[in-house]
């Protein structure tokens, strides 16, 4: 049974969204690893280095947001991506049904 959506821009979007989120990585680690400098700081006092891990666990989210991505990618159907550029590769046209 063909799906009403579309699978291929589906799948294309999460190709943006995966290249965005590659640019952010490197980003990231550098937020993080300067977070992790700052909890090294002299005299820190308890609840900032606290809040510090905080920050660092938030920026350690990164890998669930391609988690994120890998999930959507998986649910996409079997072989609908495929189907739907056989179905388009010579023109689209709305069904009748």
């Amino acid at each position: 049974m063909p799906i009403k959506w579309s699978a291929a821009k589906v799948s294309e979007a999460m190709d943006e969204v995966e290249q965005q989120v590659v640019l952010a990585d490197q980003f990231i680690a550098e937020a993080k690893a300067r977070a992790e400098a700052a909890k090294k700081i002299n005299n820190l006092p308890q609840y900032i280095g606290q809040r510090i891990n905080y920050l660092i666990c938030h920026l350690d989210r990164m890998e669930d947001i391609k988690g994120a991505i890998a999930s959507i990618r998986k649910d996409i159907p079997d072989g609908a991506i495929e189907a739907e550029r056989k179905r388009t590769k010579h023109g689209s046209q709305e069904s009748l049904i």
